[in-house]
């Protein structure tokens, strides 16, 4: 029988080899980490909307383009927050919104289609239709009336693979494999709008 203390000593000593053995299998599989990331976030003013372009790094492989080219439907959401900054009270929320873009292959057609909403366009490769992810233009946000001129304005935004819309048994493999957890960081951005000029 082992006294206390030496319990004690080796229970640490297995936590401690657990967790490097978890470590060493996390950065085995799946993508590194930090490799996705939005590169440039750009508000626009036309029309009378806001209106952001960005531009995001990511790639996808493994179990994931695995099932994608099996035919799996997978989501992309974009989230935007957009706040005014108050001294005397909390920021004021003026612009939080999502966009969902899906993307699935037709092994009868040998087609792949991206699209959000209703909208949905061919595209002849994968990697052709996440360009559209990759570049990101014309995302309406926000109409400009409820927007103030030379009100300097703090945004954050992200893009994620929306695991909340696979099919059940998807999201359990989402929920045990790092290959699904593809997300980026919040991109922060500032700007003000002049209305007789561009945001800058």
């Amino acid at each position: 029988m082992l006294s206390g203390d030496r319990r004690v000593v080796m229970l640490r000593v297995l936590i401690s080899l657990f967790l490097c053995l978890s470590l060493v299998a996390h950065a085995d599989t799946g993508s590194p980490q930090g490799a996705e990331r939005i590169v440039r976030v750009e508000p626009v003013i036309r029309d009378g909307r806001l209106y952001i372009d960005a531009d995001v790094e990511f790639s996808i492989s493994g179990d994931l383009r695995n099932a994608v080219q099996k035919g799996v439907p997978v989501y992309f959401t974009a989230d935007v927050e957009i706040v005014s900054k108050r001294w005397w009270w909390f920021d004021k929320i003026v612009v939080k919104k999502q966009q969902t873009w899906r993307i699935i292959y037709n092994a009868l057609t040998r087609q792949w289609r991206v699209g959000t909403g209703d909208l949905s366009l061919p595209e002849s490769s994968l990697d052709d239709a996440l360009s559209l992810l990759r570049n990101i233009r014309g995302w309406a946000v926000a109409d400009l009336d409820t927007l103030d001129a030379d009100e300097p304005y703090q945004g954050r935004m992200r893009l994620r693979l929306d695991t909340s819309l696979l099919a059940r048994p998807f999201q359990v493999d989402a929920f045990n494999s790092s290959a699904w957890s593809l997300a980026t960081p919040w991109k922060n951005f500032t700007f003000s709008i002049s209305r007789d000029a561009p945001p800058h």
